[in-house]
């Protein structure tokens, strides 16, 4: 059982190094705005509208980015297909999010610093995407 426990935990260990410098948290569809989402010391940099149904939101810390696929009037009751991605362009490493959710898709995060990034999602069917850009 000993020799079981120090396995998982040293697999356990590998997979959040694996992880990197990508990350992507499921959303607990807790916070109230969409900066709430991606948590403090992050500002707005961008926001894309998906028709009437919702907006994407991109955010950076200094270091790196967050977006968040925000429902402009939910109604708590009914779930939407949202979606959201961010891309680095230094490596293609993407951190993406979708499913069916009552208030928002993401947040997800990617380090970032000193190179460009593509963003972008969808809300019921609506899709958007950036070009390579906020290079830094």
């Amino acid at each position: 059982m000993r020799k079981s426990k120090r396995t998982m935990a040293l697999a356990l260990s590998g997979l959040v190094m694996a992880a990197g410098m990508v990350s992507v948290t499921a959303p607990a569809e807790a916070a109230t705005t969409p900066s709430g989402a991606c948590g403090s010391g992050y500002y707005q940099i961008d926001r894309h509208a998906l028709g009437t149904v919702a907006d994407i939101y991109l955010f950076y810390n200094g270091s790196s980015n967050c977006a968040v696929t925000w429902v402009r009037n939910p109604t708590g009751t009914k779930r939407y297909d949202l979606r959201v991605h961010i891309e680095r362009q230094s490596d293609l490493k993407s951190a993406p999010d979708a499913g069916f959710y009552y208030y928002y898709a993401g947040p997800v995060e990617i380090s970032a610093a000193k190179t460009c990034i593509s963003w972008g999602g969808s809300a019921e069917g609506i899709r958007w995407a950036s070009g390579w850009e906020h290079c830094g």
